[in-house]
């Protein structure tokens, strides 16, 4: 599947940014964020939305410490799509769903 058309059919999330600093206890993930399509607790991050290798990661919102703006990665067709910084609170558990082609 298209990873482009995955994003479009979930809606966007609406996460709050902290303005705190960087936190020391979190691990950083970009990527282009999501609201998780059957959990509002949970938010869906495509890790290289446009790249041939897409992943998406899968992290309760309670563990986002810190979100950062990156700068947008754009589309073939000149489309922005925006990205952010995640920090997740170490320790934390996420899911990896890592798209395959069966051969």
């Amino acid at each position: 599947m298209n990873s482009i058309k995955y994003l479009e059919m979930l809606p966007l999330s609406s996460i709050t940014k902290h303005v705190k600093g960087q936190p020391n206890d979190g691990v950083a993930f970009t990527g282009y964020p999501r609201v998780h399509p059957s959990d509002k607790s949970k938010l869906i991050l495509l890790k290289d939305p446009l790249g041939n290798e897409p992943k998406v990661l899968e992290f309760n919102l309670e563990d986002i410490l810190f979100v950062e703006e990156t700068p947008s990665a754009v589309t073939e067709a000149g489309e922005g799509v925006p990205l952010v910084k995640l920090w997740i609170q170490r320790g934390s558990v996420g899911v990896i769903l890592e798209p395959f082609e069966v051969k």
